[in-house]
């Protein structure tokens, strides 16, 4: 009897239907919603073949959205911190040098600060 066990523990992820894990299965399920009701309301309005194009970039993002994976981040996660880097905290940063080994021994920088 063996059991196999992942390599990488921390990627682990318990398959709930068809491989895929649970935000995947409630993603592709939003996205297949999206799509249908996007092609019966767009159907009518301008044909067939385009309301089918239509209902794949309507529904693209929110499959996307289930499989995104960048550096441990999901989807909303990198959003949040996109927005935090470009947006919110956006604007020049100032980088300044400090030698450490120019300092006098015995004083701290936080001591350096309190004398001037």
């Amino acid at each position: 009897m063996q059991n196999t066990i992942n390599k990488e523990i921390r990627r682990y992820q318990e398959s709930v239907l068809m491989g895929m894990d649970l935000r995947q299965t409630l993603c592709s399920g939003v996205a297949v919603g999206m799509a249908a009701g996007s092609y019966f309301l767009l159907d009518r309005l301008c044909g067939q073949e385009t309301a089918s194009w239509l209902c794949i970039l309507v529904a693209a993002p929110a499959a996307a959205a289930g499989f995104f994976r960048y550096d441990g981040l999901n989807f909303e996660q990198f959003l949040c911190t996109v927005w935090k880097t470009e947006v919110r905290c956006a604007g020049n940063r100032l980088w300044k040098a400090e030698n450490r080994f120019m300092r006098k021994p015995g004083k701290r920088k936080e001591n350096a600060h309190a004398a001037e």
